[in-house]
């Protein structure tokens, strides 16, 4: 199904008012419902590469891979759905190209990249991410974050050194626990869930969240839910007015249409009821 007519996707980069490069990336394919944002790290231009790598090959791998999927399907070995499968081996072969680069040149030597691979089918999505970039999704006017950082401030606040509230102002904000690239495998963390009509999902990097408290970014996207390319921007001149010192990516997405086409156990599980 070519879910062009039934989500709308908007997404922009910046470079912000510090850096003179922008290490993140982010990519898309509407018809598919494929969202990929990446934050690269490392030395000279590697986070470049590594963000721009690991989008590439994410969205080249689905679009590759996606088509012989049998739509509803489960995964013995994983239980997750044929679609979420997709989307790990994408990421793992964005690891394998990344790591192996890293390797061959001493420039690029460490780079790394958070990375969120959202990718919708059948009225649900698959979730995958590594680091600190986050999912958000803005339902029924409530906002809340969907990913959970793999970072050592989300490690202490889990741990009780901090509340939430306190860790906006701590000095360990962006030390991630877990990069694609960094080592020859990797396990994202990834999630299945139901969508909504109207349901408003929120990609960005941490140019975002480090610098716009959530409560604006959650008002910002109520104000603008009709106009999902102001809301993006509105979000990067907000984190550019607060001093812009990170690069700074937003991916918006609605669903606006019912995109149900089940084959397979959860169509027949939900016709039975």
């Amino acid at each position: 199904m070519n879910l062009q007519e039934k989500i709308q996707i908007v997404g922009f980069t910046d470079t912000g008012r510090v850096r003179q490069n922008n290490e993140d990336c982010i990519g898309y394919d509407s018809a598919l419902g494929l969202l990929v944002l990446a934050d690269g790290m490392g030395g000279h231009l590697g986070g470049e590469v590594a963000s721009t790598v690991s989008v590439d090959t994410i969205i080249e791998s689905v679009q590759q891979a996606l088509p012989k999927v049998d739509l509803g399907e489960i995964d013995p070995t994983s239980g997750f759905s044929l679609e979420s499968v997709c989307v790990q081996e994408a990421i793992d072969q964005a690891n394998e190209a990344i790591y192996k680069r890293s390797n061959e040149d001493a420039e690029l030597r460490g780079m790394g990249t958070t990375i969120v691979v959202m990718l919708f089918y059948d009225n649900r999505f698959s979730l995958a991410h590594i680091g600190d970039s986050r999912c958000y999704r803005y339902r029924g006017e409530k906002m809340e974050q969907i990913t959970k950082d793999h970072s050592l401030l989300q490690e202490l606040i889990d741990r009780g050194f901090y509340t939430p509230e306190e860790a906006q102002n701590s000095l360990n904000k962006n030390l991630v626990t877990k990069a694609l690239g960094i080592d020859p495998t990797i396990s994202p963390d990834i999630q299945e869930e139901l969508v909504m009509k109207n349901d408003i999902y929120l990609l960005c990097s941490d140019g975002l969240t480090d610098l716009v408290a959530d409560e604006y970014i959650s008002l910002t996207i109520k104000r603008f839910s009709d106009n999902l390319e102001e809301a993006a921007k509105q979000l990067i001149s907000k984190a550019n007015q607060n001093g812009g010192k990170d690069n700074i990516s937003v991916i918006l997405c609605r669903i606006d249409e019912d995109f149900s086409e089940s084959k397979g156990w959860f169509k027949k599980l939900i016709e039975w009821f």
